[in-house]
């Protein structure tokens, strides 16, 4: 194992809100400086640790007390850009519900529980309240409060940190935060799904192996590796049918596989997959072979995700809400206002907005005349004319081909009957 190593899973063995320094690492492990200071930023980067100025650096909680959608009271001190008055001891823990303390104490009272978070202005009573009642609480307007109540905070370990925002502006932050992380949560990787410890042949094998395999599993495609355990490539039933047991896997295999590593979309790996035309995905972590992912893993996972209720909208859901959709027999027509969101800085339907409304309304046609999801291959748009906020407009979707693996459409955007803005696309179904 790796110096780098060896600090990374160190780390990970340390409990959340321990501290962590550059020095400390580099003196207990026996690294230089320099070691210990990337190994810190990787473990940052993996979520394991938060830095936050003036107070250092904590240990986050363990990768199975991870959860996505809710914030820590460490990153809501970074992104209202905050100071830490008290309380460093509980900047790992997580944020509940967030409280807006305008009103009388003993209103407030009724909605304070453990590890809130009371968002207040100048206002001793509130803050001491909050810390008797569990909370953490951030003081707005760059005040601060007393040192007995810092005392407490302390020993009770809530942070009570300061900004100099308003109060509004900080719950629109905080939220905004919030729905951001809700929405991530939604998106699914290849971490997520993938099969670990998978059945790999060596290139020493032959193909009597791979049969004996296939026996033993059910399954027909594996990663092959070498002596060091480097993917160096793939082995499926068309690349042995005809050679006796005796034929190496080396001489069979399918060299230099496409490998994904982990951190990569579900939707990404399914775009390659269709793409290349392949069923197995290896998934290496660096150069480490972590599992596979296999096509129809993919695809029961889209349509898993596809089912299950949103906890936070996408741009192409909040342009879905502004639309009703109706279905022709050469296509489908979306019609429907702009709203506020889809303006750019000048007042007018953005670019960004309108291209992604014909590929989403592409999308739903497909999804409708083949049952398939499917990813854009080409995509050629001609503007016409702004649109304003309000203005009603169609979006008139043409499936001119319609084949077995992919189809060809025209898109159209009219105002009043006006051309707005025209398309033609072309895309790859996504099917098992």
């Amino acid at each position: 194992m790796t110096k780098h190593s060896r600090i990374i899973q160190h780390i990970k063995s340390l409990q959340g809100g321990d501290r962590i320094s550059v020095r400390t690492i580099a003196e207990s492990m026996g690294v230089s400086e320099g070691t210990a200071y990337r190994a810190i930023k990787t473990a940052e980067a993996d979520g394991l640790v938060s830095s936050i100025p003036r107070v250092g650096t904590v240990r986050l909680h363990t990768e199975k007390e991870k959860d996505i959608e809710r914030l820590t009271f460490s990153e809501v001190l970074n992104i209202v850009e905050g100071n830490l008055l008290s309380g460093r001891e509980g900047l790992h823990k997580y944020l509940n519900n967030f409280i807006i303390g305008a009103m009388t104490p003993d209103v407030v009272a009724r909605y304070l529980e453990n590890n809130n978070l009371l968002i207040v202005g100048n206002r001793e009573e509130m803050v001491r309240l909050a810390i008797e009642k569990n909370c953490a609480v951030l003081i707005t307007g760059g005040f601060d409060c007393s040192e007995e109540v810092k005392e407490r905070a302390n020993i009770k370990k809530l942070p009570i940190m300061n900004c100099s925002y308003d109060t509004f502006t900080v719950a629109t932050i905080i939220n905004t935060a919030i729905n951001n992380r809700m929405a991530k949560k939604d998106i699914v990787l290849v971490e997520d799904i993938l099969e670990k410890a998978p059945y790999l042949l060596n290139v020493g094998d032959k193909a009597g192996d791979w049969r004996k395999l296939v026996q033993d599993t059910s399954h027909t495609r594996f990663p092959v590796i070498d002596d060091d355990g480097k993917v160096v490539g793939i082995i499926t039933s068309k690349d042995v049918t005809g050679h006796d047991d005796g034929c190496r896997i080396e001489k069979l295999m399918t060299p230099n596989p496409i490998t994904v590593g982990p951190k990569v979309s579900v939707a990404y790996a399914a775009h390659i997959m269709v793409w290349e035309g392949i069923e197995l995905l290896p998934v290496l972590d660096g150069k480490q072979l972590i599992g596979i992912v296999s096509r129809q893993d993919v695809i029961k996972t889209l349509q898993h995700r596809r089912n299950q209720p949103q906890v936070g909208k996408t741009m192409e859901e909040s342009l879905l809400d502004s639309f009703s959709v109706e279905g022709n027999k050469d296509g489908m027509i979306m019609r429907g206002r702009i709203e506020l969101f889809m303006l750019n800085n000048i007042g007018t339907g953005s670019w960004g907005a309108m291209v992604t409304l014909v590929s989403l309304a592409a999308s739903i046609a497909i999804r409708k005349a083949k049952n398939h999801e499917c990813f854009i291959n080409t995509f050629t748009v001609y503007y016409f004319k702004p649109v304003q906020l309000g203005d009603t407009i169609e979006v008139l979707v043409r499936i001119t081909e319609l084949g077995r693996n992919s189809c060809s459409l025209g898109v159209s955007i009219t105002k009043d009957n006006q051309a707005v803005m025209k398309s033609m696309l072309s895309a790859s179904y996504i099917k098992r």
